[in-house]
């Protein structure tokens, strides 16, 4: 799945408090796992940018879970190739290159 940002990492890069991160977490803005030998919280990288997360994943999260996916299934399914999408590369580069319209509906079909 590419790189993982620890939740102290991630507050580094976006020069906000821990506390921010987590609720982000918490309010599902991003998702997080466990991830490496120490089984630390970590999210996606590529769920960020500059500014937070990307404000296009809240509404796919719930798409997809309101579907029956865990948390798991939705990190995997966003980061799985699919070669029929508007962009070369994962519905999460989809989203990030402005399709978010198309990744929901795939979303939709996905999940029902």
């Amino acid at each position: 799945m590419g790189e993982w940002l620890t939740f102290p990492d991630l507050a580094d890069r976006l020069g906000v408090p821990l506390s921010s991160v987590r609720r982000f977490v918490e309010d599902r803005e991003l998702l997080a796992h466990r991830v490496g030998e120490r089984r630390v919280l970590g999210v996606p990288a590529g769920f960020v940018d500059s500014e937070g997360p990307l404000h296009a994943l809240k509404g796919t999260f719930t798409v997809l879970a309101d579907g029956g996916m865990s948390d798991e299934e939705i990190l995997r399914w966003l980061h799985t190739r699919d070669e029929t999408l508007p962009v070369p590369g994962t519905p999460l580069d989809a989203i990030r290159a402005g399709f978010k319209t198309e990744v929901r509906r795939r979303a939709m079909e996905e999940a029902f």
